[in-house]
């Protein structure tokens, strides 16, 4: 039997907002008819932006490698990991374990290719954008990734650090003011790449075309158990 592991708390909301995602798009009737899950809910974790930039040298690695075989031997037969910067370790992640793990860059590459969308504004941490963990994809890909000005970054990081992390209402008019910047840029599309908007998608989105990375994950999660929700087929949020 397949069974999806989650490594979790990275940061904790998230993961919330992500099994919430699995279940509402699984096509069941009953209890018996889910996905089968194992969370290892590894808050402990070092900042992963921190790491990337350099201001901190706790690596992240170890501890979301050990919660990756802990799942592993809880009989997890395939991982998600929803949180985007921890994507970074990616590679080295899917190397050092015995079962897959699915990418949610390259899933929000493949969903742009899907509708044709070659202008992007990449909403993400610090550590994700500086890393370029989607830009480089984006760009094979043929997609413009276009990234916040230094303004604009600081008012991503509010909502993500300061606004989701610590339990705050989200702040509207920053996150309209950060989409109006990409959409006078040019950008067809914003992607929130940081599973931290996802939870303020889950609530509110101003007007604008949105690819949520974290459902882009559990709609794959979902598919390659086969038990995808027709309503969920279409990924992008048109408002």
């Amino acid at each position: 039997m397949k069974k999806l592991g989650v490594v979790g708390g990275l940061g904790p909301m998230t993961t919330v907002s992500f099994i919430k995602r699995v279940i509402d798009m699984t096509d069941a009737a009953i209890d018996q008819e889910h996905i089968p899950m194992v969370v290892e809910h590894c808050c402990y974790t070092p900042d992963r932006t921190a790491y990337i930039l350099g201001k901190s040298e706790e690596n992240p690695f170890p501890s979301i490698l050990a919660a990756c075989k802990d799942l592993q031997k809880s009989g997890a037969t395939h991982i998600a990991i929803p949180c985007v910067t921890a994507h970074y370790f990616y590679e080295e992640l899917a190397k050092s374990l015995d079962i897959p793990v699915y990418n949610g860059i390259d899933l929000c590459v493949k969903a742009f290719q899907e509708k044709g969308i070659t202008k992007v504004g990449l909403m993400a941490t610090e550590g994700t954008a500086k890393s370029g963990i989607f830009a480089g994809p984006l760009k094979n890909a043929g997609i413009t990734c276009i990234e916040p000005n230094e303004k604009n970054q600081g008012y991503v990081t509010r909502l993500i650090y300061n606004n989701v992390k610590m339990g705050r209402p989200v702040e509207k008019e920053i996150f309209e003011h950060v989409v109006k910047y990409f959409e006078s840029a040019g950008a067809e599309a914003i992607l929130l790449g940081c599973t931290e908007l996802s939870v303020i998608a889950d609530e509110w989105l101003p007007k604008g075309c949105f690819l949520d990375m974290m459902s882009a994950l559990a709609r794959e999660c979902v598919t390659d158990y086969g038990k995808l929700k027709e309503e969920y087929r279409e990924i992008l949020i048109e408002k």
